[in-house]
């Protein structure tokens, strides 16, 4: 719900018509233009507020047929959020690229993937030290080891770092290390780890669940920005389909729509879409003709030995090449890659 306001709506009547919202239960967002204030409603208003809005003075219309997500869609925030990370900017005109291992594996491991990237057009670096796995035998991370080699590589780099949390109980930990907090497509509608890290202070890279609907996703965004934290990216790594001739189905459609329902900035991910490193390019140049605002892959300086999703990792020079070609693509299309 939405109470838009004329432009010559004195502030005590403003004032009203906030408190009216939250005698009711609910919080409020205010965006004002030339024209006129919009006051969004968050939360479950009562039937008659609807009614008890229309009346009150200086509103002139009320909007009931609004998305579900108040704090996530365009509706009454038009304009794409900028997420700034350090010194990079997601979001803006320049397309950030997001770049490093699957895992955190060694010291040398990771401050090689580091220097990799940077030399080859990366702006972040993103390592698990926590890693959620399908078998309960598979290589599960460092964890805090993994953390403070990130650390490490941030240090040496000057790349912002991106790690995956997986439980609340973490997020005090991993924010000490990260500059952004990931969660992962297996954690999309974990709802208590979307309050943590709403809670947080940090920026939030979600991902959306392998067989999560674009809705789902934007409800999922919403318990974040809901508890607070409104530094949040979404991010389209490919949903699970009857295909096999991919790892997943990377869902270009998506972000076309994300980008016209919400002012949150849109992440591909084409290594986990593709599974396959040989088809990363392309679906990378794919997700930027959509309209995201930057990719996230991986790179292994040694792919063939990596102890997580090696096939779907660049090497340094294909990233390099990869890179290459997108810059001509992003001009093409009105952005840029540093």
């Amino acid at each position: 719900m939405i109470a838009i306001l004329s432009k010559e709506c004195p502030l005590a009547d403003k004032a009203a018509v906030l408190r009216l919202i939250e005698a009711a239960g609910c919080r409020v967002v205010v965006r004002e233009n030339e024209e006129e204030t919009c006051v969004g409603v968050i939360g479950s208003p009562p039937d008659d507020l609807a009614l008890r809005l229309s009346a009150a003075k200086g509103v002139k219309a009320v909007r009931t047929d609004t998305a579900p997500y108040p704090m996530v869609s365009r509706e009454a925030h038009p304009d794409t959020s900028l997420i700034k990370i350090r010194d990079v900017v997601v979001g803006g005109t320049e397309l950030a690229i997001i770049a490093g291992p699957c895992s955190v594996e060694s010291q040398s491991q990771i401050l090689a993937s580091a220097r990799a990237v940077a030399a080859g057009g990366a702006q972040m670096l993103r390592g698990g030290a926590f890693k959620p796995r399908t078998s309960p035998y598979s290589f599960q991370g460092l964890e805090a080891e993994g953390l403070e080699l990130l650390a490490q590589a941030r240090a040496q780099s000057g790349l912002p770092v991106v790690t995956e949390i997986v439980a609340p109980e973490d997020v005090e930990l991993v924010c000490e290390y990260a500059d952004v907090l990931q969660i992962g497509a297996r954690n999309m509608q974990n709802y208590r780890l979307l309050s943590a890290v709403g809670r947080a202070e940090k920026p939030v890279l979600l991902k959306r669940g392998m067989s999560a609907t674009v809705e789902e996703l934007l409800h999922a965004a919403e318990y974040i920005l809901s508890a607070g934290n409104p530094r949040v990216m979404l991010c389209e790594r490919g949903i699970r389909t009857f295909g096999t001739h991919t790892r997943n189905t990377l869902d270009v459609g998506a972000v076309a729509v994300l980008k016209a329902r919400t002012h949150l900035p849109v992440i591909v991910d084409p290594s986990h879409a593709a599974g396959l490193r040989e088809f990363v390019p392309q679906l990378a140049m794919a997700g930027i003709a959509a309209g995201a605002d930057g990719i996230i892959v991986e790179v292994h300086p040694e792919p063939e030995k990596a102890m997580s999703d090696g096939r779907q990792s660049l090497t340094p020079e294909g990233f390099k090449s990869m890179v290459d070609r997108l810059r001509p693509l992003a001009l093409a299309l009105g952005r840029r890659i540093s």
